[in-house]
């Protein structure tokens, strides 16, 4: 079914969309709502309570059929007095206006206007809702608002915190009231979002918000910013609810977070919300993560990224195979650029053939975006960052979004830590702090970029924003690439900063002057009470070891088991053991810290000052001793055999010569025969397992090349899904206005009460009104069925042949006719067409007019009398209209000519005294309303004649004057006769 489909061209243009060619941000707030499955009713519910002069525009993105005309613009017309209409490319965005997404297209913001593009990716891929709110965040910045509703999948999410980066405003609906929550779930996540409302409550809460942040814009905007003890009492809030301290940031920066709190919270007095902190820890949570920033993607600025890739080409090629290459990310946010750098040394090293040891610090003050980088696992929308092969190659895809590989993730350690407070890294390749030092003040720039020179090696590279620079301390670094703001550590410029001020002395003097924590405590405790318990107890000489085989504790004389090790002090209970224990208590260790059961060795032979002494080894787990979980308890028990204690007697040259020199070679062979057994047992094992390997191997790239088939198909289906829940949701809608509007011309037709019958193109019964029944014997069972095979009970007509005239014409037949029972009806044959302009056959109208044609009888009757009764007289009968026209005459007068008066006033026929007067009876006529008479002379061919003339007013059925009626009587014999008789 065609339908006539709004267009941009539909809308108006006014003087405002010219001025907005030349400015970059229109004067109006532009909110962009997402909505993907299940949002029809949202958007629905959300413009019913939407005021339609807002002074808001609205584009709605949504993931609509690629090959179905969208339904939306019509279905959200009926819930808003606002003007909705699919956009064309290039129109202006328009306050008090709904612009739709039209299907199989891309649609951004640039300088106000709204640019159309085809979808290049295949379908399951396209993120439209993430695409157009990034371009809203940069076109708008903190004007920019975004809206997410229902949908499945995780699109939005990038989009929206773009938004946030921007400052801008973020409402989602709530899980509840969601059909589909996978979108607003998603959303919520991030921690970014300003209100979580159902939809018929977001109009309230965005236009409250909207007039809070236009009247925070204007005159009283400067008394109303924080003061210097605002911001510090603000600072200190911080500072003692999350440990950071923010006043070496941007005094402007700060203020704006401020500001865009106090409009969320409708607050207008910056006291106030200095108030609200103190009542409300929450809220300096959320404080703190807005001025955090933490917005974030992988490979941001891909240009800068590339430049990157191809100097790392040129300072690996080099390098050689066991070079450690060390990276910091400080501020890392959630990990994407931590992971975006392992990826390109990941491709860097396969493209250079030669693999080196990688390792990458990422670091932030958020744990909790550090706990998200730990994870590594990021929203599906990230496909639009990284494109399918970095995707299909470092990425596996699971139930709601990609987890990073294995073999990247082992590249990167991350790790809180505060750059004002913590020391730095060291000895670093590369070191990219992008987008950080801009919410810096100038102070604070000034003591980290020694410090980032100190940490990179000599050339080593610094990677900055694309906003930031080495500033003041341009003399340590020099420019690699200034567009790409990668600048290369200056080695000659050391010497000048040997004396770098390491933001670490108060960090080291509260850490040492802390308290121990709970933890500790418990340890502690924990120790202490073995400790007394070994004291009271005959436990043979033993010691304590933590999972590292690092001694904790010891208890007896140990000495005759374990000595210092040679060089640096050292702990380990596997450097100290004495010769002949080591390897036994290396594997004992092992099996306890696995099975975490009692290991005993026994009969282990260990030598001290030219002695050897038979020693038992037992290996306890503490298992009782939750703080201690990975503790283990090693004891140590010497064994005399009577072989040992008569050695003991005799002299060690008897001693010496009782180990014969053929039983030193019997345990030779018996060791090499072990060992060599050992060594087959063991090949054949690396044979089973290789082979076992391969088969693995073969058999994981079937699974991995099905998986990844299936993960497609399932992204297909899983956008072929929301797609076609979109389009069931409008269908659905439309059924029912089409069912509204059948029932509408349903009581329409029994209403006017005219006999109507439809036929197909066949001339076969289709559908009839019941009135319909009266004059043709019509039931349900003769639809369908043929109009030569009914009778109808109309004279003197073929509707067969009629009908089939007007289908071969196309020209409506009208008439009338009569029925056996003596009524009259009126016939109209039309053809039936759809809204497609198809005939589609025809339909008949028999319109009852028999009391009509009755009073037709009667008037015709009544008009022939009244021409008799005129003609039998003398009268002269006339109609004249307000301008005093002829319009009708009646006379019987033998020298007179009604032609020659139609349509003309007396006054313009002749000029006598008598037509003047006629002219003046008929003014006062209409002038006052009531009829009036004269006798009045008129001079005449045959002579002169007298007429006694009665005007009287014409009215209409409002009773409205519209002309005149006279009656003129030829008098002039009487009056003659009278004459003469006088």
């Amino acid at each position: 079914m065609a339908r006539k489909k709004k267009t941009a061209s539909s809308a108006p243009i006014s003087s405002t969309d010219i001025t907005n060619a030349k400015d970059k941000r229109p004067p109006f707030p532009i909110v962009g709502i997402g909505a993907s499955a299940g949002g029809l009713e949202a958007l629905q519910a959300f413009f019913d309570a939407m005021p339609p002069a807002s002074g808001i525009a609205f584009v709605v993105v949504t993931h609509l059929d690629p090959i179905h005309i969208s339904l939306l613009p019509e279905l959200l017309q009926k819930h808003t007095k606002m003007q909705v209409f699919q956009v064309e490319d290039g129109i202006f965005v328009q306050p008090n206006t709904v612009h739709i997404i039209p299907p199989n297209k891309e649609l951004k913001l640039s300088n106000g206007r709204l640019r159309l593009s085809e979808l290049r990716q295949p379908r399951g891929a396209n993120l439209p809702i993430d695409s157009f709110f990034r371009s809203l965040a940069q076109d708008q910045g903190a004007h920019a608002a975004c809206i997410i509703l229902s949908g499945t999948g995780t699109d939005g999410t990038l989009g929206l915190k773009a938004i946030k980066g921007e400052l801008g405003l973020v409402i989602v609906q709530d899980e509840e009231s969601a059909h589909y929550d996978g979108m607003p779930r998603s959303a919520i996540a991030t921690g970014l979002v300003d209100y979580t409302l159902p939809p018929g409550e977001m109009p309230a809460a965005l236009i409250s918000y909207m007039q809070h942040a236009r009247a925070g814009t204007g005159q009283q905007k400067t008394s109303n910013q924080p003061t210097a003890a605002i911001l510090g009492e603000v600072y200190s809030l911080l500072r003692g609810h999350t440990r950071h301290d923010f006043s070496l940031y941007k005094e402007n920066t700060i203020i704006r977070r401020i500001e865009r709190r106090m409009a969320v919270h409708q607050l207008v007095d910056a006291a106030a919300y200095a108030r609200y902190l103190q009542e409300n820890a929450g809220e300096i949570d959320i404080l703190f993560k807005e001025l955090l920033i933490g917005v974030t993607s992988f490979f941001r600025d891909p240009q800068a990224f590339a430049a990157l890739r191809g100097l790392l080409i040129d300072y690996l090629k080099d390098k050689e195979r066991d070079y450690n290459f060390r990276v910091w990310v400080p501020g890392c946010s959630t990990g994407e650029e931590a992971y975006s750098i392992a990826i390109l040394l990941q491709e860097c090293m396969q493209e250079l053939k030669s693999y080196f040891n990688v390792q990458i610090f990422g670091t932030d003050i958020y744990e909790m975006a550090i706990h998200a980088a730990r994870r590594g696992v990021y929203p599906l929308s990230i496909a639009g960052d990284l494109g399918e092969q970095r995707l299909a190659s470092f990425f596996r895809r699971e139930e709601q979004g990609y987890q990073i590989n294995k073999a990247i993730r082992e590249m990167l350690v991350f790790a809180p830590q505060d750059l004002i407070q913590d020391p730095p890294f060291t000895k670093l390749d590369l070191l990219s702090c992008r987008n950080l030092l801009i919410y810096f003040s100038t102070d604070l720039q000034k003591r980290l970029l020694p410090i980032f020179h100190y940490s990179l090696k000599e050339n080593g590279t610094l990677f900055l924003g694309t906003s930031e620079t080495t500033g003041a301390a341009s003399d340590l670094f020099a420019s690699k690439d200034t567009k790409a703001k990668l600048f290369a550590s200056n080695p000659l410029a050391l010497p000048i900063y040997k004396t770098t001020d390491f933001p670490i002395a108060e960090r080291r003097q509260r850490v040492a002057g802390t308290a121990p924590t709970n933890q500790q405590d418990q340890d502690l405790n924990a120790i202490r009470l073995i400790e007394t318990i070994l004291q009271q107890s005959d436990t043979p000489p033993c010691v304590l070891v933590d999972s590292d085989n690092n001694i904790l504790y010891v208890h007896g004389r140990t000495g005759r088991f374990l000595e210092p090790a040679i060089g640096r002090a050292n702990a380990q209970i596997l450097q100290m053991a004495r010769p002949g224990l080591r390897g036994a208590l290396a594997t004992a260790i092992r099996e306890a810290h696995i099975s975490r059961k009692k290991v005993v060795c026994e009969k282990l032979r260990v030598e001290q000052d030219s002695t050897d002494s038979l020693v038992n080894i037992t290996v306890n787990p503490l298992l009782e001793q939750p703080p201690l979980h990975d503790v283990l308890l090693v004891s140590f028990e010497v064994i005399d055999t009577p072989e040992q204690q008569q050695d003991k007697k005799s002299p060690s040259a008897k001693r010496a010569a009782a180990k014969s020199a053929a039983e030193l070679e019997q345990e030779l062979h018996s060791t090499r025969d072990q060992l060599q057994s050992t060594i087959e047992e063991l090949e054949s094992s690396n044979e089973e397992l290789k082979s076992s390997n391969e088969e693995l191997q073969s058999t994981n790239e079937e699974l991995q090349s099905t998986n990844e088939e299936l993960e497609t198909s399932k992204e297909e289906l899983q956008s072929l899904n929301e797609e076609s829940t979109t389009v069931n949701a409008e269908l659905q809608s439309h059924i029912d206005e089409l069912t509204r509007t059948h029932d509408d011309m349903e009581n329409l037709l029994n209403s006017t009460r005219i006999a109507t019958l439809f036929l197909d193109v066949d001339l076969c019964i289709h559908r009839f009104t019941p009135q319909m029944t009266q004059t043709i014997a019509l039931t349900e069972g003769d639809i369908g069925r043929p109009i030569t095979d009914l009778a109808v009970d109309l004279q003197d007509v073929d509707l067969n042949t009629i009908a089939r005239q007007v289908l071969d014409t196309l020209t409506p037949q009208k008439m009338e006719v009569s029925s056996a029972t003596d009524r009259f009806f009126s016939l109209r044959i039309s053809p039936y067409r759809t809204l497609n302009n198809v005939i589609d056959g025809v339909v008949i109208t028999l319109d009852n007019i028999t009391q009509l044609k009755e009073l037709e009888n009667k008037l015709r009757f009544s008009e022939e009398r009244y021409r008799l009764v005129l003609e039998s007289s003398s009268l002269v009968v006339a109609h004249i209209d307000r301008e005093l026209r002829y319009t009708w005459i009646h006379n019987t007068h033998a020298d007179f000519d009604q032609t020659d008066y139609l349509g003309k006033r007396d006054d313009e026929i002749a000029n006598d005294e008598g037509t003047r007067q006629l002219v003046q009876l008929k003014e006062q006529v209409l002038k006052t309303g009531v009829g009036a008479s004269a006798e009045i002379s008129f001079p005449l061919s045959g002579g002169k004649r007298t007429y006694n003339i009665n005007a009287a007013p014409l009215r209409d059925a409002t009773g409205a004057i519209v002309g005149i009626t006279t009656v003129s009587l030829d008098i002039s014999e009487h009056k003659e006769t009278k004459n003469n008789a006088e």
